[in-house]
C-alpha cells in the first residue's frame, strides 16, 4: 500500500530529524525496500551532525566494517565544534546550572541582561553561544539537552525571530523525546504567536500553519485528548483553508479524526462539503469512504473503501501506531474506525430505508450474521434508535423519525451564533490591522 504513503509530501514540511521516526515506522512495515529506507537515512544524516548513527547504517547498508574517509573527517570536525561552542557557552551555563543565581532572575528580560553583564560578566554573546550550543546539541540527537538550552535561551532572548526559531527547536525536542503533554503546550503557544504575529507576506503566515499542522500530527495521534484537538485546530476557517490550498492530503487525517470521535460534531457536515470539494485535488480510501456514505449514498463502494482503509490505516505512521499487549500487538485507531465506520454506514442507510434486510446490511458492513445481529442488537439498545428487529423475516423496521422543529430552531440559532461571532472576529482583527499599515 505505498501508494497511499503520504511519506513523500510530509516529509518536506517536518525537520529533518522528525523523519526519522518516519522512517523507521515504514521500515518496520517493509513498504519499500530495506536498501531504499537505509540509504534515505544517510541522506538525511549527512546534514545533521549525528555521525556515528551514520557510520552504523553504512556499515549495516553495505556490511561492511569500513567507513568513508569524509565521515571520519565529518566526525573530528563534529566534536571540534562541539567543544568550541561549549567552551564559549559556559559562563552562562555555569550560571544556569546554579539555583541559588538563577533565583536572581525575574521576569524583566532588559533586568536580566542588565543584571548580568554587571554581575557575572555574561554579555550577548554568551547568550548567542548557548542558542547556537543547543543548536548543534539538537543536530547531534541530544534532545533533552537541547530543550533544555533552549527553553533557558528563550527566557533571555529579546529578538522575536530568533526566539521563535527556538520554539520550533524546543517543539521538535519534544516530539522526539515524546513528551505529549509539554509537547502540546509547545504547539499552543507556537500556534498564538503564528496567529497574532505580524508577517512578511500573507504566504509565509500560511506556510507557518502548514509546518505547524503537519508537526502537531505527531502529538494528536499520541496525546490523550489528541482526536478531539486535531478537530479544532484544524477546522478553524483559516487552517482549513491553508490546507485545501496547499496541503489537502492533511485531509486524511481530518478525516479519520471525525470517524473516531465518539461525539458527532455540529462541522462534520461542512467537512463533508470540503471532501466533496476536494475529490479533484486529493482522495485516499479514507475520504472517498466520507464521499460514499454522505455524498453519494453509495453503499457497496463505502463497504470496499472500508477495506482499503484498513490497509491505509495499519502502513500510516501516525494512524497505525501499535500498542503491545502480551505477546501480541493491536493497532487501537484501526479498530475504532472500523466499529465507528460501519455506524456511520448503519445510521445513513437506516435514514434512507425504512425496513431492511439484514442479511444485505451485514454484508455492507462487513460482518457475519451471527456478529451482526449482536452487534445491530447492542447499538439499538445503547444509541436508542427507534427500530426493531423483525427476527421472522429477518429484517430491520425503522419507525419515522419525524424532525422535532424546536431542535431545528435551536440548530440553527446554534449555528447562526456561531457564524456572527467568526465575523465579528474578522472585523475585529481587520480593524486591529488598519493602522499597522
Amino acid at each position: 500500500m505505498a501508494t497511499y504513503d503520504l511519506t513523500p509530501r510530509i516529509g518536506p514540511n517536518l525537520d529533518r530529524h522528525l523523519v526519522f521516526p518516519l522512517l523507521e515506522f515504514l521500515q518496520e512495515r517493509q513498504l519499500y525496500p530495506d536498501e531504499q529506507i537505509l540509504k534515505a537515512k544517510i541522506e538525511l544524516l549527512n546534514k545533521t551532525n549525528m555521525v556515528d548513527y551514520a557510520m552504523d547504517i553504512h556499515k549495516s547498508l553495505y556490511r561492511t566494517d569500513d567507513v568513508p574517509q569524509d565521515m571520519v573527517e565529518r566526525r573530528v570536525e563534529v566534536v571540534a565544534r562541539l567543544k568550541a561552542l561549549e567552551d564559549a557557552a559556559a559562563p552562562l551555563v555555569t550560571f544556569l546550572q546554579n539555583p541559588n543565581a538563577v533565583q536572581e532572575l525575574r521576569s524583566d528580560k532588559q533586568y536580566n541582561l542588565q543584571m548580568l553583564n554587571d554581575r557575572y560578566q555574561i554579555g550577548p554573546d554568551q547568550i548567542e553561544a548557548l542558542y547556537q550550543y543547543a543548536k548543534f546539541q539538537f543536530e547531534c540527537g541530544n534532545y533533552s539537552g537541547a530543550a533544555d538550552y533552549l527553553y533557558q535561551y528563550r527566557a533571555l532572548c529579546t529578538n522575536s525571530e530568533r526566539s521563535l526559531s527556538a520554539l520550533w527547536g524546543k517543539l521538535a525536542a519534544e516530539i522526539l523525546m515524546q513528551n505529549w503533554d509539554i509537547a502540546l503546550e509547545e504547539l499552543n503557544r507556537l500556534k498564538e504567536i503564528i496567529d497574532s504575529k505580524s508577517f512578511s507576506s500573507p504566504l509565509n503566515q500560511v506556510q507557518s500553519r502548514i509546518w505547524l499542522m503537519h508537526w502537531s500530527l505527531f502529538i494528536f495521534f499520541n496525546h490523550d485528548n489528541g482526536r478531539t484537538q486535531i478537530i479544532d485546530l484544524f477546522n478553524q476557517d483559516k487552517y482549513l483553508n491553508a490546507i485545501q490550498t496547499s496541503a489537502p492530503h492533511l485531509l486524511r487525517y481530518l478525516a479519520t479524526a471525525f470517524i473516531v470521535n465518539k461525539r458527532r460534531r455540529p462541522q462534520f457536515k461542512e467537512f463533508i462539503k470540503v471532501i466533496q470539494q476536494d475529490q479533484c485535488s486529493y482522495k485516499d480510501p479514507i475520504t472517498e469512504f466520507l464521499a460514499c456514505v454522505y455524498v453519494n449514498y453509495e453503499f457497496d463502494g463505502a463497504q470496499k473503501k472500508m477495506k482499503e482503509c484498513e490497509e491505509v490505516i495499519l502502513n500510516d505512521p501516525f494512524l497505525g501506531k501499535r500498542v503491545e499487549e502480551g505477546n501480541f500487538s493491536t493497532v487501537p485507531l484501526k479498530d475504532e474506525f472500523l466499529e465507528n465506520a460501519r455506524l456511520f454506514i448503519f445510521e445513513t442507510y437506516c435514514r434512507i430505508h425504512q425496513r431492511i434486510d439484514m442479511g444485505v446490511l451485514f454484508e455492507k458492513l462487513n460482518l457475519n450474521y451471527e456478529e451482526g445481529e449482536r452487534w445491530i442488537v447492542n447499538l439499538i439498545r445503547n444509541s436508542k434508535l427507534d427500530a426493531k428487529i423483525d427476527s421472522k423475516t429477518g429484517t430491520v423496521i425503522m419507525e419515522p423519525n419525524r424532525p422535532n422543529v424546536y431542535e431545528q430552531l435551536i440548530d440553527h440559532t446554534k449555528a447562526l451564533q456561531g457564524r456572527t461571532y467568526k465575523l465579528v472576529g474578522q472585523l475585529l482583527e481587520h480593524a486591529q490591522a488598519q493602522p499597522a499599515r
